[in-house]
């Protein structure tokens, strides 16, 4: 089956978009003015889809250029702070279109596209978008396809954008090459606090690109790479990019392969890390004898307040008694909470 975001007709579409957009462009700017001071954006009566009327804008002549139909959505919202735009299907065309009209949107500041099957010709628009706009902090792309270009092109306006804070990239097939791109991005000093590359196909040796680079991070807060296949040797470089991490306060690395190796790393990691305050490390493969790792790497630590392991069984049980002896300030919750949360209260000395 042939991947929608490789349309072969799509090429002759957008060298046909490009120009028409130099068009509307000038329009655009010469009626931007009038626009938002008058009601001179009247009702033309023409419907699309189930009977919505599309008003006159330069959204819709951008539409028109890039031949693609207008959401009207896009209408009702453009003058919020968020655009919430899921599972509208506007693909590569619609986002170039988006695109247009967001450059010089003075509202927007939370752009949510998720699922819309932009593949990296949207993410490309986008991220020019981005390279210029001062408003927009947060943005979700999660689920669009976008492959390593679409990263590529994100990363690099990333890099020169102050203003986002939050990115999310969840489920879109990112696999080694993204991860070059997102490890240069995290080596340049951005306004980035949030990123979540969840659900995707980070292998082991993207855990061996990533793990120097979250080493040498100087902004994120937070960051969701559950759901990847980071295990091994790439799961141990991961871990020990943590150790020297100095700003990440949530990290989520549940569902991949660390196992017990990965476990000691992430202990070891814990003994001098003094700035991480929640830590997801569920169904990673991980065995009695690496809780017991986690457990005397937290012996050291004094920031961790909660620590998601494994799944409660009697096996973990019996290690219980023992953990706690390392570990008296550990309130091990079990029965009524799932998966097994472990909350180290911030008061109790380790």
């Amino acid at each position: 089956m042939r991947d929608p975001c490789e349309n072969s007709a799509e090429n002759e579409q957008e060298e046909e978009a490009k120009a028409a957009a130099g068009d509307f462009a000038e329009v655009a700017e010469s009626e931007k003015d009038s626009d938002a001071d008058s009601d001179s954006d009247l009702e033309t009566g023409s419907t699309r889809g189930l009977g919505e009327v599309v008003k006159d804008t330069p959204y819709r002549r951008f539409c028109e250029a890039f031949n693609v139909v207008p959401a009207s959505c896009i209408l009702r919202q453009e003058n919020a702070s968020e655009l919430s735009l899921q599972h509208r299907g506007l693909g590569p065309q619609g986002a170039r279109a988006l695109a247009s009209t967001l450059t010089s949107n003075p509202y927007i500041k939370r752009l949510d596209l998720r699922d819309n099957g932009l593949c990296g010709a949207g993410a490309e628009a986008l991220a020019d978008v981005l390279s210029k706009n001062s408003i927009i902090s947060d943005v979700d792309l999660s689920e669009n396809q976008l492959g390593a270009p679409g990263v590529q092109a994100l990363c690099a306006a990333l890099a020169v954008n102050q203003v986002v804070q939050k990115m999310q990239l969840s489920g879109n097939g990112l696999e080694e090459q993204a991860a070059k791109y997102l490890a240069d991005l995290l080596l340049v000093r951005t306004g980035l606090k949030s990123l979540d590359l969840s659900y995707n196909q980070l292998n082991d040796q993207a855990g061996e690109t990533l793990g120097p680079a979250l080493a040498e991070n100087t902004g994120l807060t937070e960051l969701n790479i559950s759901w990847n296949h980071l295990r091994g040797p790439g799961a141990v470089a991961f871990a020990r990019g943590l150790e020297a991490n100095i700003f990440l306060k949530v990290l989520d690395i549940s569902y991949n392969g660390f196992g017990d190796p990965g476990a000691l790393a992430v202990a070891e990691a814990l003994k001098t890390n003094n700035v991480l305050e929640e830590l997801n490390m569920s169904n990673n493969r991980i065995s009695a004898e690496g809780a017991l790792s986690l457990g005397r790497g937290l012996r050291d630590n004094q920031t961790l307040r909660i620590l998601v392991d494994t799944e409660v069984n009697r096996k973990f049980d019996d290690l219980a008694s023992s953990v706690k002896v390392i570990l008296p300030g550990l309130h091990i919750k079990n029965a009524s909470a799932p998966k097994g949360l472990w909350t180290v209260a911030s008061s109790c000395p380790l």
